[in-house]
């Protein structure tokens, strides 16, 4: 597993894999999209497969990559148990987004000063 976070270490390799969430490219369309140069791709690539969180298939002259969807959503289930983050909240509802930091401090237009 600590493999796969040292592969999503790096802000060019989380953009792969943000890519390739989307649907599978080959080397040319990822070096085009992440704009580098495509052995400083291979080398991120190389990393990622390493991981095993992606995978290349030959196309002809081509490799198309794909990612391994389970194992990223099994990785980052362990990080959400590890650090006990649920997808509800203290109360057992489930929460859209998280509790401003004035929560309980709302003020009334009743609450301002006089101007």
């Amino acid at each position: 597993m600590n493999g796969v976070y040292e592969a999503l270490a790096h802000p060019t390799r989380r953009r792969v894999v943000a890519l390739l969430r989307e649907r599978e490219m080959s080397a040319g369309e990822l070096a085009a999209r992440v704009d580098i140069a495509k052995p400083t791709l291979s080398g991120h690539l190389r990393v990622l497969r390493e991981a095993g969180l992606v995978y290349g298939e030959r196309h002809g002259t081509s490799i198309v990559y794909h990612l391994h969807l389970s194992l990223l959503e099994e990785s980052l289930g362990a990080l959400l148990t590890l650090f006990k983050i649920d997808k509800a909240g203290p109360d057992g509802r489930a929460r859209s987004t998280p509790p401003s930091p004035s929560a309980g401090n709302e003020r009334t237009t009743d609450d301002h000063e006089p101007r």
